[in-house]
C-alpha cells in the first residue's frame, strides 16, 4: 500500500489512507449503550420520534467521543451538543414559521456563523458542524414535539453518553482513581516521548521523534486542561498529575537540546524517562533513577531534569504546577474575524446555503414524493464542506462512496430484520461502530448512513436509501464547485493565518530567551516553547492537509511548507540557546550563527510565500555571547 500510495497523487492516496491503532474498546461499549438504548425505551413507552432525537444526539457526540481523558471529553462532546441542541431549537422554529426564501437566507447567515467559529479550532468545528446538522434537521425532519422539547431530547442524547464516558471505567485501568486513567496515559506518553527522543538523537529519527514528543505534549496538555471531575476529594490526585506534567517540561526542553546538537546520547540517559512513565501510569514511586553524564550543556539539563522529575515524583507538587495559556476572547475574536475565520464562513455559508436551497427547491417540486427528507442535502453538505475530515477530493470521494455502500447495506438489512426490534439493535451495532469508522471517512459515512436510515425507518418514514444516494451525489457536486470558487480575499487564509501564528509564537519565544535567558523564568520561558510548538503543530497539520487538495487548490498553499520547516529549525536552535544559557549564561559563536542563518531564510521564505510579519514583531538580532 505504501508503494502505491506514493504513486498516487496526494488527493486520491489520502483517501485510501487510515488511521491505525488498537481498537478502543471502551468507546465501542459506550457506543453500544448510548443511542440504541435511548432509542428502545423511547420505543416501548411509545415516543418513538423522541428516541429518534435522543439518538441523534448521542450519534453526534459519538463521533466526537476519542480518546484521552475525562475533563477533555467534557469540553469536546458537551460544546458540540449544546452548539447542536440550539440550531436544532433555531431550525425547528424557522422550519415552521417562515418560507423556503427566508429559511435559505437564515441557514445562510447561520453557515457563515458556523464557519467563521470553526477556524478556532477542533471543538470549535465540532460545534459549529452539529450547529448545522440539527438546524438543517430541525427545519425539515417532521416531528410532533415543539422545538424546545427537541433541543432538550437532544442535549439529554448527547448528555448521556458524556455520563458514560464520565461513568464507566477503561478495561485495564486499575492504577489510583480510574477517572484519571487518561491524563495518566497521557502523561506517561510524554516522558515515554522523551526517551524515544533521546534513543534517536544523533540519527535520522530524530526530527520525527521531536515531533511525535509535540504531539504526546499538546495531548498531556488537553487531557489536564478540561474542568475538574472532582474537585475535593481528587484535589491531591489532581496536583499529582499537574506536577508530574510540569517535571516533564524541562526534560522535554533538555532531549531537544541534545537532538539539535546531534551527538548520541548514553543508553542509561533513555532508562530514566522510562521508569517515570511507568510511575506515572502505575501511582508508584520511580526508584533509582540512571544518571547521564554531565559533560555537555543539555546532558547536565538533562541530569537536573531527572533529579526534579524524581523529587517532584518522591513529594508530589502544587496546584500550580502546570504553565498554560488560554486564548483570550480578543484573540478569539480575531481568529474568528480574520482571513481564515472569513474565508471559512464565506464557503460553509455558500455550500450550506446552496444545499438548502436545492433540497427546498427539490422538496417543493415533489422530488422526495410524499415523504420529506430534504434536510439530508444540507446536512450532507455540511459534512463535506469540514477540513477538518481530509481535503476536498478525499471528502468527496469517501463520502459518496460510504454513502453507496451504506445505502446497499441498509436496504438489505430493513428486508431482512424484524421492525422496529431489529432496526433498533441495528442502531445499537451502528453505535458500537463508530469509534472505529472514525479512523476512515468512508466507513464513518457508511456507519452513519445505515444508522441515520435506521432513525428515519423506526420513526414511522419509509426507506430512503437510493434517495440518499442521489442527494449525496448532489452535495459532492455543490461542495466541490464552491470548493473552486475563488476566494473573497486571499486564498490559503487558513494555511497562512496558522503559519504566521506560528511564526509570531516562535517571534516571542526567542524575543523571551535572548532578552531574559538569564532570569529565572523558566516556567514562562517554558510556556512560551509550549505555545510556539504547538502553533507549528497545528500550522503543519494545516499545510499537510492543503497539499493533499487538488493541484488547482494546492497551489495556494506553496512555499509555506518550507516556512514551517524552517520554524522549527528555528525554535529548536531557540530551545538549544536556552539550555545553552542556562548552563553558561553565553552563547557560543555556533548558536548566534545558527540563529542568523535562520532568521535570513525565514525572511526570504515569508517573502516568497507571501507571509507578512509586523514590523513590531520582528525577531531581535542576536549578540555573539
Amino acid at each position: 500500500m505504501s508503494r502505491l500510495s506514493a504513486a498516487l497523487p496526494p488527493w486520491l492516496a489520502h483517501a485510501l489512507r487510515a488511521q491505525r491503532g488498537p481498537v478502543p474498546w471502551s468507546a465501542v461499549v459506550r457506543g453500544a449503550l448510548a443511542a440504541g438504548p435511548l432509542l428502545l425505551v423511547a420505543v416501548l413507552s411509545g415516543r418513538t420520534s423522541v428516541g429518534v432525537v435522543a439518538a441523534l444526539g448521542a450519534m453526534l457526540a459519538g463521533i466526537n467521543d476519542r480518546p484521552g481523558s475525562r475533563r477533555a471529553a467534557v469540553r469536546r462532546l458537551g460544546v458540540p451538543a449544546l452548539a447542536g441542541a440550539g440550531g436544532l431549537l433555531v431550525g425547528s422554529y424557522a422550519g415552521q414559521h417562515v418560507g423556503a426564501v427566508t429559511l435559505t437566507l437564515l441557514l445562510t447567515v447561520l453557515g457563515l456563523l458556523a464557519g467563521a467559529v470553526s477556524a478556532v479550532g477542533p471543538v470549535a468545528s465540532g460545534a459549529g458542524t452539529q450547529l448545522l446538522v440539527a438546524a438543517a434537521i430541525g427545519a425539515g425532519m417532521p416531528l410532533p414535539e415543539p422545538g424546545w422539547q427537541r433541543a432538550l431530547f437532544f442535549v439529554g442524547g448527547a448528555g448521556w453518553l458524556l455520563v458514560l464516558r464520565l461513568a464507566l471505567p477503561t478495561p485495564g485501568a486499575t492504577a489510583g482513581d480510574y477517572r484519571f486513567d487518561g491524563e495518566r496515559d497521557a502523561v506517561g506518553g510524554v516522558y515515554d516521548a522523551v526517551a524515544a527522543l533521546l534513543e534517536a538523537v544523533g540519527g535520522p529519527d530524530a526530527p520525527g521523534r521531536r515531533v511525535a514528543l509535540t504531539a504526546a505534549l499538546d495531548h498531556a496538555q488537553d487531557a489536564l486542561g478540561g474542568p475538574r471531575l472532582r474537585p475535593y476529594a481528587s484535589s491531591a490526585a489532581e496536583r499529582r498529575l499537574h506536577a508530574q506534567y510540569a517535571a516533564a517540561l524541562p526534560l522535554a526542553e533538555a532531549a531537544t537540546a541534545l537532538a539539535w546538537a546531534g551527538e548520541a546520547v548514553p543508553a542509561r540517559a533513555v532508562e530514566g524517562p522510562r521508569r517515570l512513565a511507568v510511575a506515572v501510569r502505575t501511582s508508584t514511586h520511580t526508584g533509582p533513577l540512571p544518571a547521564p553524564a554531565r559533560s555537555a550543556p543539555a546532558l547536565r539539563a538533562l541530569d537536573d531534569a531527572l533529579l526534579h522529575a524524581a523529587d517532584t515524583f518522591d513529594r508530589g507538587g502544587d496546584d500550580n504546577a502546570l504553565h498554560t495559556r488560554r486564548r483570550t476572547t480578543a484573540s478569539l475574536a480575531r481568529t474568528v474575524l480574520g482571513s481564515a475565520g472569513r474565508e471559512y464562513g464565506v464557503r460553509v455559508a455558500l455550500c450550506f446555503g446552496a444545499g438548502v436551497a436545492v433540497a427546498q427547491a427539490l422538496h417543493h417540486a415533489r422530488w422526495y414524493g410524499s415523504h420529506s427528507h430534504w434536510y439530508w442535502l444540507p446536512a450532507t453538505v455540511v459534512f463535506l464542506v469540514k477540513p477538518d475530515l481530509g481535503p476536498l477530493a478525499s471528502r468527496v470521494i469517501c463520502r459518496a462512496a460510504g454513502t453507496v455502500l451504506g445505502a446497499v447495506l441498509f436496504a438489505g438489512f430493513a428486508a431482512l430484520l424484524p421492525r422496529p426490534a431489529g432496526l433498533v439493535a441495528l442502531v445499537a451495532l451502528c453505535g458500537a461502530l463508530i469509534p472505529v469508522a472514525t479512523r476512515h471517512f468512508a466507513a464513518l459515512t457508511a456507519v452513519v448512513t445505515v444508522l441515520v436510515l435506521s432513525l428515519v425507518m423506526v420513526g414511522g418514514e419509509p426507506g430512503a436509501s437510493w434517495s440518499r444516494i442521489g442527494e449525496t451525489l448532489l452535495a459532492c457536486a455543490i461542495v466541490l464547485f464552491v470548493g473552486h470558487l475563488p476566494a473573497l480575499g486571499q486564498r490559503g487564509g487558513g494555511v497562512r493565518a496558522r503559519l504566521t501564528h506560528a511564526a509570531e509564537a516562535a517571534h516571542v519565544y526567542l524575543a523571551h530567551v535572548l532578552d531574559d535567558g538569564t532570569t529565572d523564568d523558566r516556567a514562562g520561558r517554558w510556556t512560551l516553547r509550549r505555545e510556539a510548538y504547538r502553533a507549528l503543530a497545528e500550522a503543519r497539520a494545516s499545510i499537510d492537509l492543503a497539499a493533499a487538495e487538488l493541484p488547482a487548490l494546492a497551489r495556494h498553499a506553496e512555499g509555506t511548507d518550507e516556512v514551517a520547516a524552517t520554524l522549527e529549525r528555528l525554535v529548536d536552535t531557540t530551545t538549544a540557546c536556552a539550555v545553552q544559557l542556562d548552563d553558561t549564561g553565553r552563547l557560543t559563536p555556533q548558536h548566534t550563527e545558527r540563529i542568523a542563518e535562520l532568521l535570513d531564510e525565514l525572511a526570504e521564505g515569508r517573502q516568497r510565500a507571501g507571509l507578512v510579519v509586523k514590523e513590531r514583531q520582528a525577531l531581535p538580532v542576536p549578540l555573539a555571547g
